[in-house]
C-alpha cells in the first residue's frame, strides 16, 4: 500500500514540523508549509490527498485556502484544525467541502482515524 500524501498548513511552524514527524512515524508521507500561498502552490505542483489546515493563517484565512483548494483539486480532503474559537463556522466550512474539525492540541489517533475515514470517503466515490 502506498504512503497517503498529507499537507500540514499551519503557521505555527513548531506544532506543523512535530506533526509532519509524528505522521511520517506512522507511515504517512507528510510536509508541513507555514503560508497559505506555499499551500496553494504545493497543492498545484503536487499529489496531496489530504491537508490538515488551520483556520487562521495569516493574510489569508483558512476558509479562503479551502476554497482555493477545492476549486483546484475537489478530490483533496481537508481536515480543519482550530484552538477552539472557530467551532461556529464548522457548518459553512463543511458545505464549503471540508471533510471534518479537529480542535488543537490534536490527538494523533483521533487525526489518524479522521484521515482513515476521509480516505474511505474518497474511495467511496468511485465505487
Amino acid at each position: 500500500m502506498s504512503q497517503v500524501k498529507v499537507l500540514i498548513v499551519d503557521d505555527e511552524a513548531d506544532f506543523a514540523s512535530v506533526l509532519s514527524e509524528r505522521l511520517r512515524l506512522r507511515d504517512y508521507d507528510a510536509q508541513a508549509v507555514f503560508r497559505a500561498e506555499d499551500a496553494l502552490a504545493t497543492i498545484k505542483s503536487g499529489s496531496h490527498e489530504v491537508v490538515l489546515l488551520d483556520f487562521n493563517l495569516p493574510g489569508m484565512d483558512g476558509i479562503e485556502v479551502l476554497k482555493k483548494i477545492k476549486q483546484t483539486d475537489p478530490t483533496i480532503e481537508v481536515i480543519m484544525l482550530t484552538g477552539g474559537e472557530n467551532l461556529k463556522n464548522l457548518e459553512d466550512v463543511i458545505q464549503i467541502g471540508a471533510f471534518d474539525c479537529l480542535v488543537k492540541p490534536i490527538d494523533i489517533g483521533e487525526l489518524i482515524l479522521c484521515m482513515k475515514n476521509a480516505k474511505k470517503k474518497d474511495k467511496m466515490r468511485f465505487m
